[in-house]
């Protein structure tokens, strides 16, 4: 399952996003990974959170970031909920250049019962409708 928190810069997201993450350990069984492009709100989580700094691994395109994503979940078949933070930022893309990367993030979710949580910087009307099902 994927879900999209979405909205223009400054507009919260980050802070939803971080309360989220520190939430689903009260109802969530597995581990929770929280992913960033740098370490600037590693300690707003809390401590059982499995904070990843993709800037250090060079992740560069949706596709190489799907690879990555790919590679955390083969070394842990505990994860449950991957959230992810400034995706289009990350990835360095446009909105409408992520369908691909959707479709087969929406296919690995099923596959290995894993919720993503994304926050994506990008207002409504700017949003493909291959994204916009996924808004919360």
């Amino acid at each position: 399952m994927i879900q999209v928190i979405h909205g223009k810069k400054g507009s919260g997201k980050t802070k939803r996003l971080i309360d989220m993450t520190n939430a689903a350990f009260n109802d969530q069984h597995g581990d929770v990974i929280f992913i960033d492009d740098d370490n600037r709100y590693m300690f707003d989580l809390r401590h059982e959170v499995r904070f990843v700094n993709a800037g250090d691994y060079g992740v560069a395109g949706p596709e190489m970031f799907y690879g990555f994503l790919c590679g955390i979940l083969s070394q842990n078949f505990d994860v449950s909920k991957i959230f992810v933070d400034a995706f289009l930022k990350m990835v360095n893309v446009q909105p409408n250049e992520t369908e691909w990367f959707f479709n087969h993030l929406d296919q690995l979710g099923e596959k290995h019962n894993i919720q993503f949580v994304l926050s994506v910087s990008c207002d409504d009307s700017d949003a493909p409708d291959f994204i916009k099902k996924y808004f919360i």
